[in-house]
């Protein structure tokens, strides 16, 4: 045992009734007279009336002990000879109690702690060979007891009572706390677990699995440090200029956030992130804020696997199946919580069935409730949650942005490096998705970039269009082309064709999708294969259905086991393309216009219509629009739902084709951000309905931008420059924070070329942006999103305008290039990392305040000249 670690955490509740033992018991007032009592007449194991024997006073003393010890670490119990010695000592030093030469109010004025000492005293012979570990142990026990003697004193006689309310008063809120504090304490087992707990997430969570990586010769799991990819989250702000950060950033200024993502646009790889994050002992700068905080990972679609009631905070290992349930000291998890040092992921709040999301949000509203000072993460695809759906309990609701051109481009430099591709594939890649807009649209989020690269190389640079082909070459690629072309086929090996894994597969994912999870048992699973191989003799005639559904898990690489006893798709996107396959093969269009209204069956749908042939495609979109016109409640997402189809339907009635459209039209312009992404999600169709600002409010005009902007291809351009000569500083930042999105010259001289004014920061992420702004002959505010240097700034011709400057500064970038700009004013410093040297600031001669936010350090300061002011704000994003 640890010395310094030893303590009786005993409730008081325990500790009351054992005390009450040791004294004769009496009515209200222990029918005492009114003038105090001499001790030897309360005890009850010494006198005329003696009710409690050696025997049971030893008893006592070994519970006292007993409980004492449970509430320490398994590594640091007592050995069983040092605990009887305890006892025994424990024993003597209460009976001693009988012996004080006091009466009751002189040993309630004496204290719990000097009638501890005194008792010590009268028999200092009861710790005599005991370790220094047992002594203080018992010294412990001894004065919890004492505490408890006095709080027993106070309530029983009527004298004390009136005598010493005050001392009542005083111990009942000292045990109280005590009692507060033994709840909120760690145990001195808590941190050995802790470091255990911290190393699984650390090691569980740092690779990620890199879609088409395992068809080459590399690993098909990427170390996070390197695959991670900062994207940028965005949302509504109270001030007139909308918010814009990294998303990993979401939480270092706001303890609950909710965050919204399309699928595979990196929900969970940021999860991932925020957990090793907060778990490495040794964090990056930009990831200070997670200090000290403990990681739960809590996946829906984990939790609610067959309806199974969402865990409290002792289940929540349990719950996700980690190894080291059960070996936690009790009560870890809700000490951690109680002293505010969780960080709670809960990822994929549209995992859950529709029916039960107001049950997970009284979950979670529970939790918060109990626990209210943690920090919160919570995401969903958009179409899961309504607005502001967490926002009464100070939620901040962010969506993810699609990735930028730089994004992309950096995303396919990474996947060739990692897959040892050569250059001359990751350029034509890259010309192809800027080439061609239909593909330079589905390269807006990490899977479908992964899926592009693997295919891109995989077919030697042919790429399919449309985002149902992509798909439709992934699986052929994933089922029998890898195995072919690494040699697996062997002799004694189960050979299944294409065509009957899918068959196979899309069974599992239709019955998941009717079922409402993401996630089902492997008996489950392993039932549906058996009951559809008498259909598939070439398959059942080679073996029994375990050792098929073993051949798709391990061979197929579209799904997996997160358990032992469970399995789900590698991704909700292939589950919900096969499932889609099975409808449509089922002629199932009546369940699935039964359930179109819910978020959970959206893409399911949409893949049905890319599925369908002409005439069901077209009798299926004319009922949705019908039930859309039927169901008032309903009507728009169905109406949006059906126009969004229309992407898919290659070929179409063009009065249906028409019919859609115009329900699509009554909804624009478009008068929220939810209502801005959910007609974005329609498709590039969108940009033809679109108006321009004429008669808009100021709010219907941000929000068609926005819906402009997250469509992403270069037709958008047509429609944002319209929007160019509006005041409305909403408006002007998201323009000039969409630059990156579209092609760089064509954008800037369409919309940046027209964009200035005063506290209008103009982002420039690469040279080439810089470039094109110098072009247009600079700007006075800037905000330098990458690496950059006083060379750049000259060589662009953006120098000699520029006075105010924004920076995200890295750890280790020096600010020595910034005191050669002649004109600068303000240097404006963000929270991006904890502290930064502004001392080579003291040679610009014409700087005159720094702006940072608060909470950021400043190093250096104390050198700068004494007429530049240091203003520590809350920044305009």
């Amino acid at each position: 045992m640890e010395p310094a670690n030893i303590g009786a955490r005993i409730a008081s509740s325990a500790v009351m009734p054992l005390i009450k033992k040791l004294f004769l018991p009496g009515g209200r007032g222990a029918g005492l007279v009114d003038k105090p009592v001499r001790m030897e007449h309360l005890v009850s194991f010494k006198g005329e009336k003696r009710t409690l024997t050696d025997k049971d006073l030893r008893k006592l003393a070994e519970e006292l002990v007993g409980r004492a010890v449970s509430s320490m670490g398994a590594h640091d119990r007592l050995h069983e000879y040092e605990f009887r010695a305890v006892v025994n000592a424990v024993s003597h030093s209460l009976r001693r109690v009988g012996d004080l030469d006091m009466d009751d109010v002189q040993i309630v004025r004496l204290g719990y702690r000097s009638l501890a000492a005194h008792l010590k005293g009268k028999s200092d012979a009861a710790t005599n060979g005991l370790s220094a570990d047992a002594v203080l142990l018992h010294a412990s026990i001894l004065e919890t007891c004492c505490l408890h003697i006095l709080h027993f004193f106070t309530q029983r006689s009527t004298f004390i009572a009136r005598t010493l309310v005050e001392q009542s008063q005083q111990l009942d809120e000292l045990t109280r706390k005590i009692d507060q504090l033994i709840a909120r304490t760690p145990s001195p087992a808590d941190a050995p677990f802790e470091q255990r707990y911290t190393r699984y997430v650390a090691k569980k969570y740092r690779e990620l699995t890199i879609f088409g990586l395992d068809l080459s010769d590399s690993p098909d799991r990427w170390p996070l440090d390197v695959a991670y990819l900062s994207l940028n989250a965005t949302a509504d702000s109270t001030s007139a200029v909308p918010l814009h950060l990294p998303a990993e950033q979401a939480l270092a200024s706001n303890d609950r956030v909710l965050l919204r993502g399309v699928a595979g646009s990196g929900k969970t790889t940021l999860v991932q992130w925020l957990a090793v994050s907060a778990a490495k002992k040794k964090m990056q700068e930009s990831s200070l804020y997670l200090h000290g905080l403990v990681p739960f990972v809590l996946p829906l679609r984990t939790l609610t696997r067959e309806g199974k009631g969402l865990p409290t905070p002792a289940e929540f290992l349990s719950a996700i199946r980690c190894p080291l349930s059960g070996s936690e000291p009790t009560g870890w998890a809700d000490r951690v919580l109680s002293s505010e040092r969780g960080l709670l992921l809960v990822d994929g709040i549209d995992e859950v069935p529709e029916d039960e999301r107001n049950g997970a949000r009284d979950w979670l509203q529970d939790l918060i409730a109990a626990f209210p000072n943690n920090r919160w993460l919570v995401t969903s695809r958009p179409s899961a949650v309504r607005g502001e759906w967490l926002s009464a309990d100070g939620f901040t609701e962010l969506d993810l942005v699609p990735m930028s051109r730089d994004d992309v481009a950096s995303f396919i430099n990474r996947w060739h490096e990692a897959a040892g591709a050569s250059d001359t594939y990751t350029r034509s890649l890259l010309k192809a998705v800027w080439g061609k807009q239909d593909l330079g649209r589905l390269a807006t989020n990490p899977l479908m970039c992964g899926l592009i690269c693997a295919l891109h190389r995989d077919r030697r640079g042919y790429l399919p269009d449309g985002r149902k082909e992509l798909y439709d070459a992934a699986l052929s690629m994933l089922l029998s082309r890898r195995d072919r072309e690494r040699g697996i086929q062997k002799p004694g090996v189960i050979r299944i064709g294409e065509a009957h894994q899918i068959q196979l597969l899309q069974k599992l994912a239709y019955w998941m999708i009717r079922n409402g999870r993401s996630e089902m048992s492997r008996v489950n699973a392993v039932e549906l294969v058996a009951l559809a191989l008498p259909g598939m003799p070439q398959v059942a005639d080679q073996a029994n259905a375990e050792r098929v559904y073993r051949h798709l898990l391990v061979r197929s690489g579209v799904i997996r086991e997160p358990s032992t006893e469970t399995v789900d798709f590698v991704h909700r996107s292939f589950q919900d393309y096969l499932g889609a396959r099975a409808a449509v093969e089922g002629i199932d269009f009546g369940l699935l216009a039964k359930n179109a209204h819910l978020d959970q069956w959206e893409d399911v749908i949409r893949m049905s219509v890319a599925h369908a042939r002409p005439k069901e495609r077209a009798d299926f979109l004319e009922t949705l629009i019908d039930f859309g016109d039927q169901r008032a409640g309903d009507a728009q997402r169905l109406h949006l739902l059906a126009a969004a189809c229309l992407e898919h339907a290659t070929e179409l009635d063009p009065a249906i084709r028409s019919a859609v459209q115009q329900r699509a039209a009554a909804l624009i312009p478009p008068r929220s951000r939810e209502q801005a992404r959910a007609l974005s999600e329609v498709g590039p169709f969108v940009l033809e309905l679109l108006p321009g600002p004429q008669g808009l409010s100021d709010d219907e005009a941000f929000y068609t931008v926005v819906c402009a902007v997250r469509i992403g291809t270069d037709a958008a351009i047509s429609v944002l420059s319209q929007y160019r000569h509006l005041f409305d500083m909403r408006v002007k930042t998201e323009l000039v924070h969409a630059w990156s999105r579209f092609d760089t010259r064509r954008y800037a001289e369409a919309v940046i070329s027209h964009l200035n004014g005063d506290d209008l920061y103009f982002p420039v992420s690469n040279a080439e942006e810089l470039h094109a702004l110098g072009q247009l002959g600079g700007r006075s505010h800037v905000q330098a999103a990458g690496t950059f240097s006083m060379d750049d700034f000259n060589r662009a011709g953006d120098a000699k305008l520029l006075t105010h400057l924004r920076l995200s500064p890295e750890r280790g970038d020096t600010l020595d290039w910034i005191a050669g700009l002649r004109r600068l004013r303000t240097v404006v410093l963000d929270s991006a990392y904890s502290q930064v040297d502004v001392s080579p600031l003291a040679k610009s001669k014409s700087l005159r305040a720094i702006r940072i936010q608060h909470g950021l350090t400043l190093v250096g300061a104390d050198l700068l000249p004494s007429h530049v002011r240091i203003v520590s704000d809350e920044l305009d994003a």
